[in-house]
């Protein structure tokens, strides 16, 4: 089965797309595309790999679903394309990102220059339906974004992982910690992000960690 995603991410995952899990989960995922509206567009369902390569990779952010709304999801886990407002997680995000390394709140929610300084940010479901939370999960995706996790955490070093609520925390079992730095803490939803993700420093804290490692800080 041919998928077009980056090539290094590609040759890591290989065993994966030969899989059966995978190729049922393709065929739904084109037949949902025909028949509904599905988001991310078609063409940026890989976006995540596609913009941060493998061999670049050093941070990895892990969100659940893609946005469902008209123009949000570009295949960036808390991303939202040039123009769109901010959802309520990726405002306060920029707030703790001000208040952690001062940088002033931008005007655009597209976080794809994080990704392209190796920043996987990684929906474990990659498709949703609109206005449809969570009507992609439990069709294959979890299987295959576990395997993604997993495989960074095999083969690279020195990776650091920001896990934001429990769903994200629950995928510290995949991650060797002998190697990687693991960051956790409660989403930075409305509804939690005064429990704990407010002050949770995980942006200065990741630079720190990869500093520490010769590797060159991400520019947040």
């Amino acid at each position: 089965m041919d998928v077009k995603i980056e090539a290094g991410w590609k040759s890591q995952l290989a065993t994966e797309f030969e899989k059966d899990y995978f190729s049922q989960l393709i065929t739904f995922v084109h037949e949902e595309y025909k028949t509904k509206r599905i988001y991310p567009p078609g063409k940026l369902i890989f976006n995540a790999f596609d913009q941060c390569p493998f061999a670049d990779l050093k941070v990895v952010i892990i969100g659940q679903d893609p946005y469902h709304g008209p123009g949000q999801a570009h295949g960036l886990c808390f991303s939202v394309n040039d123009g769109i407002p901010f959802p309520p997680s990726l405002r306060n995000i920029f707030k703790e990102l001000k208040d952690d390394v001062g940088k002033e709140i931008p005007k655009s929610g597209d976080l794809t220059d994080w990704a392209k300084q190796g920043v996987l940010l990684l929906n474990a479901t990659l498709t949703v339906r609109a206005h449809q939370a969570g009507s992609h999960q439990k069709k294959g995706w979890e299987e295959f974004t576990d395997a993604a996790i997993h495989t960074a955490s095999e083969q690279k070093e020195h990776l650091v992982f920001l896990l934001w609520g429990n769903y994200a925390i629950s995928k510290r079992r995949l991650i060797d910690e002998n190697k990687h730095l693991v960051l956790t803490s409660v989403h930075p939803s409305p509804l939690s992000a005064s429990r704990g993700f407010f002050g949770n420093k995980h942006f200065s804290r990741a630079n720190e960690f990869l500093v520490s490692k010769g590797l060159k800080p991400i520019n947040w």
